[in-house]
Parts: structure tokens; sequence; C-alpha cells
């Protein structure tokens, strides 16, 4: 869950913020002889339950008809319709049958539950029997079924897994995944009637339910602790294959208290998100779904996405829903901050008890934050605060976040209360790294990645670069600068630090730029393969289904790459941060080689080495459609 920099333009001398407490403000830095640094939150870290289910059993208790979980209903002709709710006793009751269910089957670690499916109000329950029968469970990529042509990553998370049961809320939509890439011997269970294959028995969901609890569930609670193996959560596979990251109950447990302590916002009143972000990440899985059940609020699932296609489900539902906290990636803060400028009641609606906006997984371009706070102050006369911080799956994810209303896109703020941060030298670089209670104790099945994954003293090795936002004031925090391992060299010598360029040229090239990949390794100077947004039709002055490549040959997309690429010269301190020319692709990035994630980050080595042979021709200037700064057709 990291951020990159990009260049903030001034702001206003003292912009009106609606209120927001900051709870960790302040650190504590250990200087090392060997020119490392210990960062410590001066906040002590507060109690917290053994396991995660206390919190489902605590609130069932406290207020049983408050909603959980909401989703809107599937139409038979497409489509959604009226909102269905679980409310917190109910998901209780039904969530100890299914306990009861799994604990009948004999499953545990070693034959844990896998879900293949999206977001859903089925999936929650199941997460949460696993929670109470102390049973770990699996969210996996739906892209993995959905997306992919070779069921590769889904037969290695199958492999690595070794399930004892699979869900499938629809199984006809998984029919290929499922024939391709799940044993015949495990048991498939579905939220649907028509069965998972031809010849293949399938287990309703609604059996689960029916089943009657019994001592087990209480004493499978007990038996339950803070070391008991929760979940499991696939990494991206940026440069191997996916890893499964254990997720102990301590891990998720202490980090939702951290984000309590560093956001108290979250314990003010019970939050109230619209959520698309997927489960099988740990972004929508552990922090956001998390926080709801560890402080009794309510989520509504948004079945939009931040994409051409889907947008305008997620900005219906933000018409209807006001949530407390809104969290988003980049992409999806762009779509949002386009469509309020003209959609009253989306404005009206999404900002009127707003505390807080969180984005996380790439650089948020300028003019999106402009956009924002215009629409804010428009609407309300005060600007919400953009949250964001710096995690990962391996940390739960939260692990620093922002200390004041004053956000610069890249900063990542300070670590959280029983985070100790290690400033680690790294070439030219400081790598972040963490040791603490939300920190996974390793990999699951894998021993050499988990060995090479901590250093001698037992801090996570992130690959996160970091540098002080003010050396003068180390407790204004830190801003992220990079990954170490994705800056070069060119063949003159000098360093190209990869992540902020990226984010220059994002911020930049806003609203036309999805991301870059930074190119010339040993070369003399430095290139960019462009992905560019679905907008870029729009500029072209064509319909929305047209192909990507014809907007990009034309003439009004040619030239607004070729002034990003003058603007970007202007900024250029040398060969390092100026880049010499570019490429648009009109190929969408591959999931299954690994280019791009199901939450739409890029994955720049995975591309770089799946595309070389136009790395090889940008270079070699043998590509059609090269543009280089300065240079008019």
């Amino acid at each position: 869950m990291n951020t990159t920099p990009s260049p903030r333009a001034p702001s206003p001398a003292s912009p009106r913020y609606r209120p927001l407490v900051f709870g960790v403000t302040r650190i504590a830095v250990e200087e090392r002889d060997d020119g490392s640094r210990v960062v410590r939150a001066e906040q002590p870290l507060g109690a917290y339950p053994p396991r995660l289910s206390n919190r489902l059993i605590e609130a069932a208790q406290a207020f049983p008809e408050r909603i959980f979980v909401a989703r809107r209903r599937a139409l038979a002709g497409g489509g959604t319709g009226d909102w269905q709710t679980l409310r917190y006793g109910d998901a209780l009751e039904r969530a100890r049958a299914i306990a009861q269910a799994l604990i009948d089957r004999g499953l545990d670690a070693e034959r844990p539950v896998a879900v293949l499916s999206e977001n859903g109000i089925e999936h929650a329950l199941l997460s949460l029997g696993c929670l109470l029968a102390g049973i770990p469970w699996c969210p996996v990529s739906p892209a993995y079924s959905l997306m992919s042509r070779d069921f590769g990553k889904l037969r290695h998370v199958m492999s690595t897994l070794t399930p004892g049961l699979v869900f499938v809320a629809d199984a006809a939509r998984f029919r290929a995944a499922i024939d391709a890439a799940v044993p015949a011997g495990v048991e498939l269970v579905t939220a649907d009637a028509t069965g998972a294959s031809s010849g293949r028995a399938a287990t309703p969901f609604e059996s689960l339910v029916a089943t009657t609890p019994g001592r087990a569930v209480d004493a499978a609670i007990d038996a339950t602790g803070p070391d008991t193996i929760a979940k499991f959560l696939f990494t991206s596979g940026s440069t191997r294959e996916p890893k499964a990251v254990i997720n102990t109950h301590r891990m998720l447990c202490a980090n939702q208290q951290q984000m309590l302590q560093s956001m108290p916002v979250l314990g003010e009143a019970p939050p109230v998100l619209v959520d698309w972000l997927p489960w099988n990440h740990t972004f929508g899985g552990n922090h956001n779904f998390g926080l709801v059940l560890y402080n009794g609020g309510t989520l509504y699932i948004d079945d939009g996405r931040p994409t051409s296609a889907a947008i305008g489900e997620t900005l219906r539902n933000l018409r209807e829903i006001a949530p407390t906290v809104y969290f988003n990636v980049p992409l999806g803060f762009e779509a949002i901050a386009h469509a309020m400028k003209d959609d009253e009641a989306l404005r009206r609606t999404l900002l009127s008890r707003v505390r807080m906006f969180f984005y996380a997984g790439a650089a948020l371009g300028q003019p999106v934050w402009d956009a924002l706070h215009e629409a804010q102050e428009r609407e309300i006369g005060e600007r919400i605060v953009m949250g964001t911080g710096l995690g990962m799956t391996e940390s739960a994810p939260f692990a620093l976040f922002i200390t004041s209303p004053q956000v610069r896109a890249g900063d990542l703020g300070v670590p959280a209360a029983g985070v100790e941060l290690k400033l680690a030298p790294s070439g030219d670089k400081i790598e972040a790294r963490y040791r603490g209670p939300n920190v996974t104790p390793g990999y699951w099945r894998a021993p050499q990645e988990t060995r090479e994954a901590f250093d001698d003293e037992g801090f996570f090795r992130t690959g996160d670069a970091v540098q002080w936002i003010d050396e003068s004031d180390r407790n204004k925090g830190l801003r992220f600068d990079g990954r170490v391992a994705e800056d070069f060299k060119l063949s003159s010598g000098t360093f190209v630090s990869v992540g902020p360029l990226r984010a220059r040229i994002v911020a930049l090239g806003a609203p036309y730029v999805q991301d870059a990949v930074i190119t010339g390794l040993n070369r003399n100077d430095v290139g960019a393969l462009i992905f560019p947004t679905p907008r870029v039709r729009e500029l072209a002055g064509l319909p929305p289904d047209a192909p990507l490549g014809q907007a990009l040959a034309s003439e009004p997309v040619l030239e607004r790459f070729r002034q990003l690429l003058d603007a970007l010269a202007a900024q250029a301190t040398g060969s390092a941060t100026r880049l010499a020319r570019l490429l648009l692709l009109a190929e969408a990035p591959s999931i299954d080689s690994g280019e791009i994630t199901d939450k739409g980050s890029i994955n720049q080595r995975a591309v770089l080495r799946r595309r070389d042979a136009l790395v090889q021709a940008l270079h070699d200037e043998t590509a059609p459609g090269i543009l280089k700064p300065g240079r008019r057709s």
C-alpha cells in the first residue's frame, strides 16, 4: 500500500479543513553506529483483543440490529437493485453455523478455505465463520479466474494452499477456472443452484448456514489465540510467483488498534464505508473490512470500479450513501473529482459527513487534488483531509500515517504506535524496514523466501525507499522515495530514481496517464512506456468504445504528450531526470504476465521483461510513434 511522490503546487496560506484529529504525531529516533536509524512513535500501543472474532461477538451483543454489511441485489437482466443487508446479530448467528460446518469437515491450516469470488455477503459470512472456527481462509484474486487465460497463477495458489474447501458465489462464471485449477477431490461450495461444472457436485452455501452449531464452536473460539493463523493473502508476485503471506490474529488485531490510534476518527462514531476495494488485497480485506468490524461500523459493498464501464455504479452508490471516511485508489478519486464538477447530488451526499479521504496504491496527480479541493470548497466551504501512508501485505497493512492536514502527494508520515521503523542505508537510498506485532511471521510453505525477507534483527525488508519530509523537523515524518530495486544506472553511471520520475509523469500527464514504466538501463538517456487512461479517447474526439490505438494516433493526443515531454524537460536537472523519449501503449497490461495487479497497480519489472522488444525499439529509435521533447511533426 505504497504511494509515490509528485510535485504539488503551493496551497493557500491557511486552507480551512474539516476538523480531524491526528493521533500519532511525535516520534523518537535512535541513531546507530552503522548509519541506520530506528524510529518509533512516542505514543505506546494500546491493548487489543487476542482474536479478531471477539469484535464480532461484542458487536452482536451490543447492537445486534446495526447493519454490518450491505450489497445491492443483482437483477436477473443485469445491473443491481435495492440493498440486501446483514445485521450484526444475524452475522454472528450464521457465522457460528458456518463455523460448525467447517469444523465438521476437519479443515485447518493444512487444508484451509479458498474463496475465488468477489466481495459479497456470502463471502463475508464465510470469512466470519472461519474466524470463529480458527480455520484460515484465503480470498483469491478473482482476476486469476476471470481474466487469466492460462490459469497459471490460480494453479500456483491451489498448489500452495492445498485447500479443503473452495467457495464461488456464481459457479457459472468460474466454471472454466474450476475445471482448470481446482483439484477434483476438493469440496466446492456455491451460492447459486447451477452447480460448478458438468459432472461435478457442489455443496449449496445455504447448507453450511443451516448447520446447527454446538459446543465445538465455543471450544474453537477459546482455542484461537494471537498466533493462530487467521488468513492467507497472496502478494502480487511482482518479481516471482505470488507468495502466501501468513496473517495471524495478533497481526490483524494489533494493526486495527494501530489504525485507531493514528486515525481517532474511526472511534468517534461507527464508521460507514462505501467501498469497492477487493478483499483479496490487504487494502480492502484487512484495512477496510477490518476497520468496520473492529469499530462496529457498516460497510456498503460497492460493485463499481474506477473504470469507464463501472464507475457509474460507484457514483450511484455515493449519491445515495454518505460515508464517514472514504478510501480509494488514485484512478477512483480522479473519476470522482471529474464527476463532482457537474454532479450536485454526488457532491451533496459524498461530502455531507465524510471526515477523511484516503488514497493508496499509486501517485495522485496534482490536477486531481485541485479538482477535489475545488469541489469541496464550493459545496461545504472547507477541504477534506486526504490521508495516506505506507504499508504492505506483510504489515497487515498499516505502518505509517500522516501527521497533519497539510498533505503533499508522496507524504507518508510517521510509524504507528508499536511499529519499529528501521531506516537502513541501501546505496544512495534509505530502505524502510518494519518490526512489530502487525508484521507477518513469514510466507506459508516458503522457508527460504521467509529467511530472505528479514534482516538479522528481525526487521522486514520492504524494498520501499523513504526520505525525511524535513530533516530539521522529523515529527513531520517521511515521504516516499521510490523502490530500492527499481532504480538503475545510465551508461554514464548516473543513477535514475524511478519512483519520483514516474510520479512526475503521472502528475503532469493527468488525466491522460494511468502509469509510466521507466526505461534506460545502461542506455544514454531515460525513456518511458506510457499506459494511457481511457480519457485519451475524449481528447481525440472519439466515442468511449473507439479502439485505443486510434485515439493514440490522433494529433490532439500526440500533441498533448509532446507538451508533457516539454514540461518534464523544463523541470529536469540532468540526464537522470530528463525524459528523452516515450512510447504510448495501446495494449493493456497483462495480468497473466504479472504486469498489473487486480487493484490496478503497474509492475515495472514485469512490463520491462515482457515488452523488452519495445524497450529496445524505443531506445534504438526504430519503433513507430516515438515522441521526443521539442519535436513536432
